[in-house]
C-alpha cells in the first residue's frame, strides 16, 4: 500500500505561481510512475504530468508544457508540481497518483494508477 497526501493548493491570480506537494508513504519502492492529474466538475480526470521514478524522465500534457514542472526527491517520498504562468483554465482539483506498472504512458491515463491522494484545490482568477 502507498499513501499519498497533497498540499499547496490555493487561490492565485492569472500569471501567478503555485507549488503543489505530495507526500508519499508506505511501499513507495513499488511505484514506477507518479503523476499529477486534475479534474473539474463534469469533466474527466486529466493527466497533466508524469515522472518515471527510476530514471527521473518526465512528460507533460500539451496544455501545461513549458509552464508546469514535475519533480521528485531522491528518496521518492515527495512529488512536487511547480505551476507557473497560471491561467484561469488551470482551475481544478489536483491529485497526485502512483502506479506500479512497468511503463508510464504520456499523457498519463487514470486507469494505470492505483494509489491516489485526496486532492487539493487550485483556483486561478483572471
Amino acid at each position: 500500500q502507498v499513501q499519498l497526501v497533497e498540499s499547496g493548493g490555493g487561490s492565485v491570480q492569472a500569471g501567478g505561481s503555485l507549488r503543489l506537494s505530495c507526500a508519499a508513504s508506505g511501499h513507495t519502492y513499488s511505484t514506477y510512475c507518479m503523476a499529477w492529474f486534475r479534474q473539474t466538475p463534469g469533466k474527466e480526470r486529466e493527466g497533466v504530468a508524469v515522472i518515471w521514478t527510476v530514471s527521473g524522465s518526465t512528460a507533460y500534457a500539451d496544455s501545461v508544457k513549458g509552464r508546469f514542472t514535475i519533480s521528485q526527491d531522491n528518496a521518492k517520498t515527495t512529488l512536487d508540481l511547480q505551476m507557473n504562468s497560471l491561467k484561469s483554465e488551470d482551475t481544478a482539483m489536483y491529485y497526485c497518483a502512483a502506479g506500479t506498472g512497468g511503463y508510464c504512458s504520456s499523457p498519463p491515463p487514470p486507469h494505470e494508477y492505483i494509489y491516489w491522494g485526496q486532492g487539493t484545490q487550485v483556483t486561478v482568477s483572471s
